[in-house]
């Protein structure tokens, strides 16, 4: 009778997954993904597991004691989404197996120890979001020739800030473009910061992601700035360009390292993967409402243009 009993009691376990965001950009479409990806996978909300998600609203300060919260309930591995949410996970457990998802750069910001050979109890992937910066700069020379001066619209409390800059920065110097730092927190009120851009007669704005949220794109045509970023939902929203990491794509591969995990693999053998698929998109409407003259030739290569 035991065999089958410890059969029924296996049918019967519901996983609890953890989900941790910022809130910045909307996580709406990253939860829809890998709760989809998770389903594929066996995992179906209700049956045999259950989602609890906590976002942050864009407020960073939240971020840890909704981390703590997650790890008292407890889960059985827990979700972050970028990295101000992994470093929340990690601090607050070193037991319950973590799963980042378009983490900046995790060997630089000390979350694991390499990519190959994370350790302790993080994996997942990254969005190798710092080498993707001077892809981006390179965006701003081609799509805008006579840029000089550029502003880097930056996170003040996300840990990738650092390296995030000095990427544009080493980029901006190769392409003779001046980077003007306009640093500022992801609750506050951004149209200060972009009437002070204005006035400093910026060419462009590079956006880091987590700065993004409903309203940004507006304030940019507002003031009338040309905006880039490496999330490529930005331009969907008004932004003028984004090159970066196919969302969705890292987004699948988090789910698949959840199954692995649930299904008994550590954290600490599962290397951490970078992107393989990467997308530009161009909002031209954006570019008509800036008087921006978007070239033939990067029309064609982008993998994405909104009319």
């Amino acid at each position: 009778m035991a065999l089958p009993l410890a059969a029924v009691a296996q049918q019967a376990k519901v996983h609890v997954i953890g989900i941790l965001a910022l809130g910045n950009p909307n996580p709406a479409n990253f939860l829809a993904v890998i709760r989809e990806e998770l389903a594929k996978l066996g995992y179906v909300d209700g049956r045999n597991c259950r989602f609890e998600v906590r976002s942050a609203q864009g407020k960073a300060a939240q971020l840890p004691a909704l981390a703590s919260e997650l790890v008292k309930f407890p889960v059985d591995v827990l979700v972050t989404w970028q990295t101000p949410p992994t470093f929340a996970a990690r601090d607050a457990t070193k037991d319950v197996p973590i799963v980042m998802v378009a983490v900046g750069d995790p060997v630089a910001t000390g979350i694991v120890a390499s990519l190959s050979r994370p350790g302790g109890n993080i994996t997942g992937n990254t969005a190798i979001a710092a080498e993707i910066m001077s892809k981006n700069m390179e965006l701003i020379r081609e799509a805008l020739p006579k840029a000089s001066r550029v502003a880097a619209f930056a996170n003040t409390v996300d840990p990738f800030t650092p390296p995030y800059l000095q990427h544009i920065e080493a980029a901006a110097d190769r392409l003779g473009i001046t980077i003007e730092r306009v640093m500022a927190r992801p609750a506050d009120d951004a149209d200060p910061y972009f009437q002070s851009m204005r006035e400093k007669h910026v060419d462009a704005v590079i956006i880091q992601p987590t700065l993004l949220r409903p309203g940004i794109a507006d304030l940019a045509l507002k003031h009338q700035l040309p905006t880039f970023s490496m999330s490529a939902n930005f331009p969907l929203s008004g932004g003028l360009m984004a090159y970066g990491a196919n969302g969705p794509a890292l987004t699948r591969e988090g789910a698949i390292y959840v199954d692995k995990i649930l299904k008994g693999q550590r954290p600490s053998d599962l290397p951490v993967a970078q992107p393989t698929k990467f997308d530009l998109v161009i909002n031209l409407k954006t570019a008509r409402a800036l008087g921006v003259e978007v070239s033939p030739n990067l029309v064609i290569r982008a993998d994405e243009v909104i009319e």
